[in-house]
């Protein structure tokens, strides 16, 4: 696993310590951005709640649980900035989890370009290219991590 700098983690931190504290409305914000990046991904979200459009959707609580379980992992990445490697095994599951209900690897780039552009919302001026890339490595990790439990539940499934 890479190492991010330590400007890197003090960026995240710093951008972090207020988004972190209302994660919900924040998520809501990234994924309205992923379904207009990518509306076939709705159609992942198979829910009890009747979804006559998106909004409907992402009012629903299964939906909203969701939501709130991205923003803990992001939470939990920006926690363990010095240790990412301890959540090596809880990503790859992760992105185990992810491949089983068919999501594919290309749509984890659709998910940063929707982080990113709730950061760039949610930070306003505070949103700089130094920030913007600190946020980018940390992904890189994070997916690096999730792509190959991806890969190796694929391998699975096909022995």
């Amino acid at each position: 696993m890479e190492k991010l700098t330590g400007k890197d983690k003090e960026l995240i931190r710093n951008s972090w310590e207020s988004l972190g504290k209302n994660k919900v409305p924040h998520g809501i914000v990234m994924f309205t951005r992923l379904f207009e990046l990518d509306p076939g991904l709705f159609n992942l979200f198979r829910y009890k709640t009747n979804c006559n459009s998106t909004q409907d959707c992402l009012s629903s609580p299964e939906f909203l649980d969701h939501v709130t379980k991205v923003m803990l992992v992001i939470d939990a990445a920006v926690s363990h900035l010095d240790d990412l490697h301890s959540l090596e095994d809880f990503l790859l599951n992760l992105g185990r989890k992810h491949q089983a209900v068919g999501v594919k690897t290309q749509s984890f780039s659709v998910v940063g370009e929707s982080l990113l552009y709730m950061l760039q919302c949610s930070l306003g001026q505070a949103y700089t290219a130094p920030l913007r890339q600190a946020w980018l490595n940390m992904y890189g990790i994070v997916v690096a991590a999730m792509s190959s439990g991806w890969v190796k539940n694929g391998e699975h499934k096909s022995d």
